[in-house]
Parts: structure tokens; C-alpha cells; sequence
């Protein structure tokens, strides 16, 4: 029988009574379970944290000492158990080292997706399907109205813009994905990525995902027009409000985040409405619960079909 409060929320974050555990806390926990390494899922200061190996070395290169006290690192779909729960890291396509995270208790499977998505993308490992009696989902582009376009349609943009270029993008998982993306699609452009995101590069690589061709910064090389492309973090991208003699993209599936009306850059590491249609029938769960997002479409869409319950 499915156990209606499996998972729920306090000022801590997600947590598991059955297992005393927290999934993605926002505060420091004794035990934390960690979906991917994203700061808004991926705190410093917890006691004991259960990730992949990929998530334990981004966490390390932001933290530091500060990551956490004791980190257990699983393999894919390797299980192992916490309290009375059985876990599972099973791979969701979001960036290196995400996971979606299957617990099992008194035989019934809950889905924590974390942030997911279908989407191909060649620099993390690809999505991958388990069927769950309850799929607790994100649903941050949970809405009919929002689907994503082709990322490399997106990405071919590129080749008609004959100036420099000032590409704004997370620095953590969407850089390395549009370096990877622009070296195949758009191979005459020059990338130049900003230092903060090179130290994240070498572990993509370390890992075995290699980026292609780009190299640090350079002021001199950015006054040439030459096709460069200058990858920056939000932070200074907002800094660089008034730059001269290049074209400003930021690179997100948030149509609130595009700064130029003609050259938008619709990229995104989230599921949109038909790729969580998508999931629901890979999945196949008897019940839907949703977090990070709305989840009152897919409630309206359902019906009385599936048991959607929105926990946020």
C-alpha cells in the first residue's frame, strides 16, 4: 500500500520519516541524500551524504572542506539502504552525475526524479526508465503551453551571428553543454569560457566526457571580431550590461531570461510538458506528486485517471 506520507516536507527540506533521511535539504541534515550538485539541491555542511561519485567531486570543487562531513558515493543503479529504505541512484539526464533516486519500502517503489531531462545531451549519462508505484516529479516547465525546441536548431542560431558573442549560462552543467554543442554544431566559432567554469570542465573530463576545443579568456582576443564566443556565468554576464561589439544571449529555457528579442537561445536541462507526459508512461505510477514548479496541470489533465497530489 502506498504510504501517503512517505516523503514530506519541513524547514529542512524533503525528508523520509522511514528511513531518516532528507532528499536535496536545504539545511544542513545528519543525512542527506543528494540528487546533483546544483547549489539550490546541493548544501554544504551535512553530516552523512549519499550522491554519485560525480555529484561528491562538483560539491568538493565549490565547498571545499565545507562539502560535508562523510560522503557515501553509489554507483548507478547500485542499491544500498538507509534506515529501512532501499535506495537506488538511477540516471536522469540533467547534468554529470544526476540522479534520480528510487526508494523502496514494504514493496512499493517512490520516484524522486530531481531535476531531469530527455533531451540528448552528450556531456552526462542519459536518462534512464525504472517503473514506480508513486513518481514524485518536478515541475518546473509542468505546463502546455511550454515546449522546449530542438536544443541544436537552437544551438545552428549560432552560425548566422558573424560578431563576437557574450553567451550567458550556468556555469555548472549548462557551460559544458553548450561547449560540447557549439564545437559540433557550430565548429567555425572560437569559445572562450570564463575561469570560473574551467575548473568544472577538467572534472567533466577527468570523467570521461570531453568538451572539445575552447580556451581561457583572453581581453585581447575578445577586441578582435573573430566569432568569438565568450561563456560566462550569470554574475558576469549582469556585469556586462553595457558591453560594446559583441552579441548578448543568455542560453535558458526561461523566456523571462532571454535579453535579445531577435537571437534567442531556448536551451534547457528541464523536462517540458510533453517530456513529463513522457515520463508518466515510461513510469507507469499509480500515483503523481509534484514539487519545484505547478503541478495543477498535470492535476487538470489526469483527472481522476491518476492520483496527482502536489506537494509544494
Amino acid at each position: 500500500m502506498i504510504i501517503d506520507d512517505f516523503v514530506s516536507f519541513n524547514p529542512n527540506g524533503l525528508y523520509c520519516k522511514y528511513g531518516d533521511f532528507y532528499i536535496d535539504p536545504v539545511q544542513p541534515v545528519a543525512n542527506a541524500v543528494i540528487s546533483h550538485a546544483h547549489a539550490d539541491h546541493a548544501i554544504s555542511g551535512n553530516t552523512n551524504i549519499y550522491c554519485t561519485e560525480a555529484t561528491y567531486a562538483l560539491m568538493k570543487l565549490r565547498y571545499g572542506k565545507n562539502a560535508g562531513k562523510v560522503f557515501n558515493m553509489a554507483a548507478y543503479n547500485s542499491a544500498f539502504t538507509i534506515g529501512e529504505v532501499q535506495i537506488t541512484f538511477i540516471p536522469a539526464g540533467h547534468m554529470l552525475g544526476s540522479s534520480q533516486v528510487l526508494m523502496e519500502y514494504n514493496d512499493i517503489k517512490y520516484l524522486y526524479t530531481g531535476d531531469y531531462k530527455l533531451q540528448p545531451d552528450a556531456t552526462c549519462e542519459p536518462i534512464e526508465w525504472v517503473h514506480a508505484d508513486v513518481l514524485i516529479t518536478e515541475s518546473t516547465f509542468a505546463d502546455p503551453q511550454i515546449l522546449h525546441p530542438n536544443p541544436v536548431d537552437e544551438i545552428k542560431k549560432l552560425n548566422d551571428i558573424k560578431s563576437n558573442i557574450l553567451l550567458g549560462a550556468y556555469g555548472l552543467g549548462k557551460s559544458q553543454r553548450l561547449i560540447k554543442m557549439i564545437n559540433e554544431y557550430a565548429p567555425q566559432k572560437k569559445i572562450l569560457v570564463h575561469h570560473r567554469i574551467m575548473p568544472i570542465n577538467v572534472i567533466y573530463e577527468k570523467m570521461g566526457f570531453p568538451l572539445g576545443k575552447y580556451q581561457i579568456y583572453s581581453r585581447k582576443l575578445m577586441k578582435e571580431q573573430d566569432e568569438f564566443v565568450y561563456i560566462v556565468p550569470p554574475f558576469t554576464f549582469d556585469s556586462y550590461i553595457k558591453a560594446t561589439g559583441v552579441k548578448r544571449l543568455f542560453a535558458s529555457g526561461w523566456k523571462k531570461l532571454q535579453v535579445n528579442l531577435q537571437d534567442t537561445l531556448f536551451i534547457s536541462d528541464h523536462v517540458d510538458w510533453n517530456d513529463i507526459l513522457e515520463t508518466i508512461k515510461q513510469v507507469k505510477p499509480a500515483q503523481i506528486w509534484t514539487l519545484h514548479g505547478n503541478g495543477m496541470h498535470l492535476k487538470k489533465y489526469f483527472g481522476d485517471d491518476i492520483f496527482v497530489k502536489i506537494l509544494n
